[in-house]
């Protein structure tokens, strides 16, 4: 299901939430209509899809009839959550884009003061959970320690602005999209490249505290073993940037 690009409201949409999916089915339901009420700023949800037979397609499609900003998107890139990502930001028709997981993790209520950053002049746009006032609840404890040691060395030592640049619930403005070129080759390793290439071009990386929450239906499509030497190549080069600066 490809649908034509929604008018939330009386104008064009300011924001694009990206969301990839992979046979989530009806948990992701809640997910969208909470994600649509509860963000004020003109808006499309784009539900990016690997393939037609996808069971979440046909809970998108009665959505889209319900909540119109909900749309589904094929993701004709390839598969995966990387190409996923890809294909919604491509497809995406807002001044800026935002990436959220479909598993409710993330928490829809800061979206709109991280528009409100990125209207201030802020190229990325970090929801963290490292900051203060920010909480990460549940999850697999050894990713929990190896996230929130990552991002603090990089804030504290690798100039990184924001405290938890691994976190995939990031907002980009479109002038910063628009002038890089995405490397990433495995997956979730996309916010820290985005992040890591804000920083070192001199952008300006701002955040808000947010509450991550572990899923509680379904099951993570996280691969923390295949996509760490990809997480490393960006940590790398945020740390080796630094001490060029």
């Amino acid at each position: 299901m490809i649908v034509d690009p929604v008018r939330h409201g009386s104008g064009a949409a300011t924001l694009s939430i990206v969301v990839p999916v992979f046979k989530e089915g009806e948990a992701v339901a809640p997910v969208l209509r909470a994600l649509d009420a509860g963000v004020a700023t003109p808006h499309e949800i784009l539900v990016v899809y690997d393939f037609d037979e996808d069971p979440t397609v046909p809970v998108v499609e009665r959505l889209h009839a319900e909540r119109p900003a909900i749309r589904g998107l094929r993701n004709d890139l390839g598969r995966g959550v990387l190409n996923a990502m890809k294909a919604g930001i491509s497809a995406s028709a807002g001044e800026y884009v935002l990436v959220s997981m479909a598993d409710g993790s993330d928490e829809p209520g800061v979206v709109d003061r991280m528009v409100a950053l990125a209207r201030g002049g802020a190229d990325v746009v970090a929801a963290s959970r490292y900051m203060r006032g920010g909480r990460q609840l549940g999850g697999p404890r050894l990713k929990r320690l190896m996230s929130r040691t990552a991002g603090l060395t990089l804030h504290w030592f690798g100039g990184v602005a924001t405290h938890d640049p691994t976190n995939n619930f990031k907002l980009y403005a479109r002038r910063f999209l628009d002038l890089t070129t995405i490397e990433s080759q495995a997956g979730f390793e996309l916010a820290l490249e985005l992040t890591v290439k804000a920083t070192l071009a001199g952008r300006r990386v701002a955040e808000v505290p947010t509450t991550w929450r572990d899923r509680t239906d379904g099951q993570s499509n996280f691969r923390l073993r295949k996509w760490l030497p990809h997480y490393l190549h960006w940590y790398r080069a945020a740390m080796v940037g630094r001490l060029r600066r």
